[in-house]
């Protein structure tokens, strides 16, 4: 079962990415997955850490849009979740890995270590609460954007905020506009 579930993970993966979608001068960027654990045989770009409250097979898309002017939507959907669970998730600065930590640090618009760059306003943050069929959605507008190379995931974790521990990760291919951040 667990080689069909990442079968699935593998081909349910999507990836859009699309400069200058919609109007010129646009990046737009869609990817979706299956979450499977760091130890499944067929890889996937969502990776589970903790299955009681992110299962193998739960669901996940992550969208961008960057306008010429570096303004950036993030939205966030997932399904298969624990039902009515409230979870926090960042964008992080690398891909995701068999340990938590290879995600990095979160992305902040002005990179910083003091308390004050920790934030929604300096990070990207798509905090939400399952519902009762374990679906969730966030979303988050920025007048900023993200530079070359430096956003590479979103990190799931078991509570809102900035400090909840890491429950699953999917590496996204986030972009940028030339001439922005």
């Amino acid at each position: 079962m667990l080689s069909g579930v990442c079968a699935v993970a593998v081909a349910a993966g999507l990836l859009a990415a699309v400069p200058g979608a919609g109007d010129a001068g646009d990046y737009w960027m869609r990817a979706e997955a299956r979450f499977a654990p760091p130890t499944a045989f067929i890889r996937s770009a969502a990776v589970t850490y903790e299955p009681d409250l992110v299962p193998a097979a739960s669901w996940i898309r992550v969208s961008q849009r960057t306008v010429p002017s570096g303004a950036t939507t993030v939205e966030l959907r997932v399904s298969g979740v624990r039902p009515g669970h409230e979870f926090g998730v960042q964008v992080h600065r690398r891909p995701c890995g068999a340990d938590p930590a290879a995600a990095g640090g979160r992305y902040q618009h002005v990179p910083g270590g003091g308390a004050d760059h920790v934030s929604a306003a300096n990070e990207v943050w798509l905090d939400f609460t399952a519902n009762g069929r374990g679906a969730g959605l966030a979303s988050v507008r920025h007048d900023w954007g993200f530079r070359q190379g430096e956003a590479s995931s979103v990190v799931i974790q078991d509570a809102p905020g900035a400090g909840g521990v890491p429950v699953a990760c999917f590496t996204v291919p986030f972009g940028w506009v030339a001439g922005t951040s």
